[in-house]
């Protein structure tokens, strides 16, 4: 494994419990203000156990057209490494079912991505250690499929198969929290936070071949104004450019990247390199699309609160113009959001943040398009408790538009939990 190091306090971020300071949400910025959302309901849909179900779910949740949820936990299962899991409607309530439990071993240990359906309707993911290689391992790009039969019993484990194991060389290490994304011809795309030429991390590539899976590392980060260590994955768009953060940059606080395919390989151009000012900085969170071409996506520091920022980057005269259109507070280390944010089909943007709200334990928000700026609702503050805390994956939308996603912390036994927010 690469001996470059994670951004300071990343280890101390992801310690259990966590001791965070109580932060007041804030909106800073003449172009939006920060109101009272609607009455919403939020609830409790399920409490992990640490058991084979797991612990401590650090992604967001994945929704089949049943609108039954799947989501990883980083530690649980049986053999405490993790776990797959699916929640689904039952009358009024909601059963948990364990699909898969890592073993640490060459399956792969700790999945803190979430896992997503590929164009074969089966389940991909990745996990940040284990695997073949790099002692505790430099972790997977995993399958997991459905049994062919029907269930006879309660529990109805699917099959896991790694259709590649990081080396901790030019090919990468340690993927991160972002989904695998996937292109028209069924390749796989996705980052390594280690690993790559200068161990600064990857872009990477998989393709299907004859039954097995081709890795190539598409893109390989310097540290220098390209940036370093992606956390999240990338996202295309319409013309096959990928699209993502990283860390460090021109300015040493993060920045946005494009790569763009060519003849001779992939090429990248930085969209902005943040400053930890007003705009923001520390992106751990990917990036969305609407539907004319803006991108959006947040910080975990800075902003005219020092709690983080959402942010559009819109395209203009050939370049793209950045403009902050949420901002937080937070006293905690990293406060603001850590994944990517969600857009309805309205144009509102939902999200989480990690230790902001009124307890200091994280918040669900939603921002509106709002007279040519944007308004910022806080929905939901977790307080640590029962309720849960430190959310840090995305915000998932049914069709009745209800809002799931998970706490890291907390609930009834400490071990994280599922919620629902209901208009």
């Amino acid at each position: 494994m690469s001996s470059k190091q994670l951004p300071d306090g990343y280890f101390a971020a992801k310690s259990r419990p966590a001791s965070v300071g109580v932060a007041v949400f804030l909106v800073m910025f003449a172009a939006f203000f920060l109101q009272s959302a609607p009455a919403q309901t939020y609830n409790v849909i399920y409490n992990f156990t640490r058991g084979t179900d797991g612990a401590f779910p650090e992604a967001g949740l994945t929704m089949d057209k049943a609108e039954n949820l799947y989501g990883t936990s980083i530690q649980g299962g049986s053999s405490d490494r993790g776990s797959v899991f699916k929640l689904a409607h039952k009358g009024s309530g909601w059963v948990l079912s364990p699909l898969y439990s890592f073993t640490g071993r060459t399956d792969g240990n700790a999945p803190i991505a979430r896992v997503v359906f590929g164009p074969d309707g089966s389940l991909y993911g990745t996990t940040e250690f284990g695997g073949r290689n790099c002692g505790e391992g430099c972790g997977v790009v995993f399958n997991l499929k459905a049994s062919p039969s029907a269930c006879k019993t309660a529990l109805c484990p699917w099959t896991e198969t790694v259709i590649y194991s990081f080396s901790g060389f030019t090919d990468g290490a340690n993927p991160g929290y972002g989904d695998l994304t996937f292109d028209r011809a069924g390749n796989i795309y996705g980052t390594t936070y280690f690993g790559g030429n200068t161990a600064y991390g990857v872009v990477y590539e998989l393709a299907p071949s004859n039954g097995s899976w081709t890795e190539s590392a598409i893109y390989h980060f310097t540290g220098g104004s390209d940036g370093n260590n992606p956390y999240n994955g990338v996202i295309f768009d319409q013309a096959g450019s990928l699209y993502g953060t990283a860390f460090g940059g021109a300015f040493a606080h993060g920045t946005v990247f494009q790569l763009t395919p060519s003849g001779s390989g992939w090429s990248e151009n930085t969209l902005y390199a943040f400053r930890d000012a007003n705009d923001g900085g520390m992106p751990f969170g990917g990036l969305v699309f609407d539907t004319v071409g803006n991108l959006y996506g947040g910080t975990s520091t800075g902003g005219s609160g020092g709690g983080g920022t959402v942010y559009e980057l819109a395209p203009s005269g050939g370049g793209w113009t950045f403009n902050v259109i949420g901002s937080f507070a937070g006293t905690a280390y990293l406060p603001g959001p850590h994944d990517s944010l969600t857009m309805d089909a309205s144009g509102n943007l939902y999200g989480t943040t990690k230790q902001d709200g009124a307890h200091g334990q994280g918040s669900v928000f939603k921002l509106t398009p709002s007279g040519g700026g944007w308004t910022l609702a806080d929905l939901y503050d977790f307080t640590g408790g029962k309720d849960g805390g430190l959310p840090i994956g995305s915000v998932l939308i049914d069709s009745n538009g209800n809002l799931y996603g998970t706490a890291s912390q907390g609930g009834a036994n400490g071990d994280g939990v599922i919620w629902e927010i209901t208009p």
